[in-house]
């Protein structure tokens, strides 16, 4: 059974408009990167320029494996160097929990 992690990142008041575009067509290679890395029923909704992101992985390593995978790949550098830009905050996968997941409170099956 997959577990289910969430996050969120404020997006710069100026910059999400693009970053809502490049979400809302994403590129295909990155698609595919995303389901190599184990990460299944991806979303991400949005309140403003706050964006809250939530998947499912097997389990806590197996979603840490997943973003050290992305980190790896080409397509996911090129999205990343475009989109690091638009988020404040970290986005730099090679420090330590540039991701820290939320706690889920409550999820009715």
């Amino acid at each position: 059974m997959s577990k289910r992690f969430a996050w969120t990142w404020t997006v710069k008041k100026e910059c999400v408009e693009d970053y809502v575009k490049m979400h809302l067509n994403p590129w295909k290679d990155m698609l595919e990167e995303h389901k190599k890395a184990g990460i299944k029923n991806y979303s991400i909704f949005q309140n403003g320029n706050q964006f809250f992101y939530v998947f499912e992985c097997e389990d806590e390593a197996a979603a840490d494996n997943a973003f050290a995978y992305m980190n790896k790949s080409e397509a996911c550098q090129r999205w990343n160097a475009i989109t690091s830009k638009m988020v404040e905050g970290s986005f730099n996968f090679d420090k330590p929990a540039p991701v820290k997941y939320m706690r889920e409170v409550f999820y009715l099956k």
